[in-house]
This record gives structure tokens, C-alpha cells and sequence, in this order.
């Protein structure tokens, strides 16, 4: 074989490569989808461990955080549609995790809390998605950490908008800016 054939043999699993790249290898958004897909993934393993799915855990935190709740102001949150919401509470009340309650001057609306086992497994919860996060963050620091955070919520406002949906992270915000205040980070770079 020839020095110039040896050469394009060579390349050829490099230009092969090359070729198959995803095609939105150079996105945001692909890259984003990939993340939280491992994400989801290794989060929904370590539900399982709680007999829970993923996406379960967020109403739950959400449910440990606000206390009650209506359906209407939990899909706002979670930004979902209503019967989304409604869905996921109907499988965490027969679990026992959550109890509804219809309103009673207007039955029309309908509260939602978490039980004592749903507080149970909020705390539980919280362990794991921390587990997580750490395996996802290993070797960012705070300032990075911090910077991740707020692009990826600039970027989840700016998709609300676009679909007409209510964005609610303003108390996250604030929480952001009081983490910059306390660990001596310069917040006014991190500004959105």
C-alpha cells in the first residue's frame, strides 16, 4: 500500500466520524436535550428506588415547598397543562403521597397537599436529586454553578414566553442573587 493510501485509510474512520455527528452537535438546544435526558434517566433510576417515576418527584417537592396548592397553581408551576397535573395527582393519591381536597364553597376547585408518607418521600427526594446533581456538576465550581442556573432559567422564560405560558422562578432568582452576596462572587457579571 502506497504512503498516500495509508494516509486516506487512515482518515477515513476520522471523515466517517465526522460525517455522523448528530445534526445538532454544534446546538444549545441539542446539547441541552442530551443533559436532561441523562439526567432524567439517572433521576428516574434513583425514583424508582422510592417506587416513584420521574416527573412525580417534581410535584412532590413542589407540593413540600408551597404546602397546599390548587391544581391550577401546581401546572403553573410545574409548567404543564392542567390535565397533565390532574393525571400525575390522581397516581400520587393512590399511592397515599397526596390528598385532594375540593374547595368547599366552589367545588369546581380542587387543593392538593402531601400526606405524611408524601413528606417522607419529599425528603427523600431531596437527597437523591442532590446526589444527582452533584454527579452532573462534578468539577464546576460555585461561580459556574451558579452561572448554569441562571442561563438555563433565561432560557426557560424566553420558551414560556414563546408558548404563552407563565413563567414563576422570581423567588429562584432572588435565591441566586443572595447565594452571590454570601460566597463573595461578583453578581453583577451573573446578571441576566
Amino acid at each position: 500500500m502506497a504512503a498516500g493510501e495509508q494516509a486516506l485509510a487512515v482518515d477515513a474512520p476520522r471523515r466517517a466520524a465526522k460525517r455522523l455527528r448528530p445534526p445538532g452537535a454544534k446546538s444549545v438546544g441539542w446539547a441541552l436535550m442530551q443533559a436532561a435526558r441523562l439526567h432524567r434517566g439517572r433521576i428516574g433510576d434513583r425514583l424508582a428506588e422510592l417506587d416513584l417515576f420521574a416527573g412525580q418527584e417534581q410535584v412532590v417537592q413542589a407540593l413540600a415547598a408551597a404546602g397546599t396548592m390548587t391544581m391550577g397553581d401546581l401546572a403553573a408551576t410545574l409548567r404543564v397543562r392542567p390535565p397533565t397535573a390532574s393525571k400525575t395527582i390522581t397516581r400520587l393519591a393512590a399511592m397515599g403521597v397526596v390528598e385532594r381536597r375540593t374547595e368547599a364553597g366552589d367545588g369546581r376547585i380542587v387543593r392538593v397537599r402531601l400526606t405524611e408518607a408524601g413528606m417522607a418521600k419529599a425528603a427523600a427526594i431531596e437527597g437523591l436529586w442532590d446526589d444527582v446533581e452533584a454527579e452532573m456538576l462534578e468539577g464546576f465550581d460555585n461561580k459556574e454553578r451558579r452561572r448554569l442556573r441562571k442561563l438555563l432559567r433565561r432560557a426557560a422564560r424566553n420558551l414560556a414566553e414563546a408558548a404563552g405560558l407563565e413563567a414563576h422562578d422570581s423567588d429562584s432568582e432572588a435565591e441566586d442573587d443572595l447565594e452571590g452576596g454570601l460566597d463573595g462572587g461578583d453578581s453583577s457579571r451573573d446578571m441576566d
